[in-house]
């Protein structure tokens, strides 16, 4: 098994963060309502919501590096 070095780490960030742009910069007042229908919900379910990503990106993170 590999192990993630600066250079991978740093890439893997930089498409995070692009992926993460996208919305706000091509879609802001969809993305603004979105964010504030978000905020209005319980805490149990944005905890909720979070770690359901994080089992979903440590899952496909498994596949990829398998």
């Amino acid at each position: 098994m590999e192990i993630l070095t600066m250079p991978g780490l740093l890439t893997v960030l930089a498409v995070v963060f692009i992926i993460e742009g996208l919305l706000p910069a091509l879609f802001p007042n969809k993305w603004r309502a979105y964010i504030q229908q978000l905020a209005s919900q319980p805490s149990g379910t944005i905890r909720t919501i979070g770690f359901f990503m994080v089992f979903i990106g440590a899952v496909l993170l498994l596949i990829v590096r398998s």
